[in-house]
């Protein structure tokens, strides 16, 4: 591509000019050529046009700059450095189409935008057609609460366990968020347990409409939730049959033990270390469930404890299979506890819990041991 030498000079002429109307007249030719031949540009040609309209965009007013972010966002192959100029401009008019629609921002750039501009930034980031983990960690932990519902009912927007976590906990109080989560299809079931429980009876409804499945146990669910929405999530999981198949056959032939639950929990299979404890402590799943999505960890440990876990697989279970978070203090105060507690101390609690539960009459305590 050799430009025309009479383009040459109009854009010399442009660039040595002090007259805006001439810079931007010649920005707009330049544009024009662009966007009629992208498709068959190299990137050493598409180099070349990036030089020319950033000078000659570097002292526009904002319509116009407006202007030339809305011509350019859709184009595949658009002058990189110009897209992320344009991206990075104070004035949302001039950043929102590049922001939205440019296939020229990778997630880097993107997470970092996320991280650092406005929140009419992160919402029109939140808007794009397709968003990986890496940029939505960052707009659920940071964006209002525009940001958080628009992305939370993009299809196309991709969540990694913590932020699922995040915006489970961030739906607390708002119906419209909660609403967006409970009906993704890809929210893992123990979020959507963990947002049923703490959601308002208004949203129960909804999400009992758009599952129809379920939507016999949240109707019936009331002020303290029980077994019944866990048991139909569970009849309407594949997952969860899937795995229990899986575990229950380990379980048959002897070949279901630490090394195995370890390994499910560090592989984030909430189901399967559930199903697996539940099958080593005979509690029932609907506790160990329970006790796997409560915020408060001592019922994890104490199961763990009472099938005979290591330290190091009660840790994994505790904050990879769940994606629970935290700090290094509580971590330590957990692990102290775990130390100290005696199995034989840990069966008699998960009796007295689990009869508790039932409404049955307390068990005695078991008899001391070096556990």
């Amino acid at each position: 591509m050799t430009p025309l030498p009479s383009l040459i000079d109009e854009i010399e002429d442009a660039l040595d000019s002090a007259t805006e109307e001439k810079r931007t007249a010649a920005l707009w030719r330049i544009t024009d050529l662009f966007i009629a031949g992208a498709e068959s540009y190299t990137e050493e040609h598409v180099t070349l046009f990036d030089d020319v309209i950033a000078r000659l965009a570097a002292t526009i007013e904002k319509n116009a700059r407006a202007k030339l972010s809305s011509r350019l966002a859709r184009i595949a192959n658009a002058p990189i450095g110009v897209i992320r100029t344009l991206a990075a401009d104070n004035d949302i008019a001039v950043a929102q189409p590049v922001l939205r629609h440019s296939q020229r921002l990778d997630d880097g750039y993107l997470a970092v935008t996320a991280a650092t501009q406005s929140q009419q930034h992160l919402l029109a980031i939140a808007q794009r057609h397709a968003l990986s983990e890496t940029v939505t960690d960052v707009l659920v932990e940071r964006g209002d609460r525009e940001v958080v519902r628009s992305v939370a009912q993009n299809g196309g927007a991709r969540f990694s366990n913590s932020a699922f976590r995040t915006l489970v906990e961030r739906s607390v109080g708002d119906d419209v968020l909660a609403l967006h989560v409970g009906t993704r299809h890809d929210l893992p079931r123990q979020h959507l347990l963990k947002l049923v429980e703490r959601a308002s009876t208004a949203v129960r409804q909804k999400l009992a409409a758009a599952d129809p499945s379920a939507a016999g146990a949240i109707r019936d669910v009331v002020a303290e939730i029980d077994g019944s929405i866990r048991a139909a999530s569970r009849r309407a999981s594949n997952d969860y049959a899937a795995a229990r198949l899986e575990v229950e056959a380990l379980f048959r032939v002897g070949r279901l033990g630490e090394v195995e639950v370890c390994a499910f929990a560090d592989a984030r299979k909430f189901e399967e270390t559930a199903v697996s404890l539940s099958l080593l402590t005979g509690a029932p799943i609907d506790l160990i469930e329970r006790a796997l999505l409560d915020d408060n960890p001592d019922m994890a440990m104490i199961l763990a404890k009472v099938a005979g876990f290591s330290w190091t697989t009660a840790q994994s279970i505790l904050l990879r299979a769940t994606g629970r978070t935290l700090s290094v203090q509580d971590l330590e105060r957990a692990l102290s506890g775990f130390s100290r507690l005696k199995q034989s101390t840990a069966r008699s609690i998960l009796a007295f819990y689990d009869a508790r539960r039932q409404g049955a009459p307390m068990p005695a305590p078991a008899a001391r041991d070096d556990a």
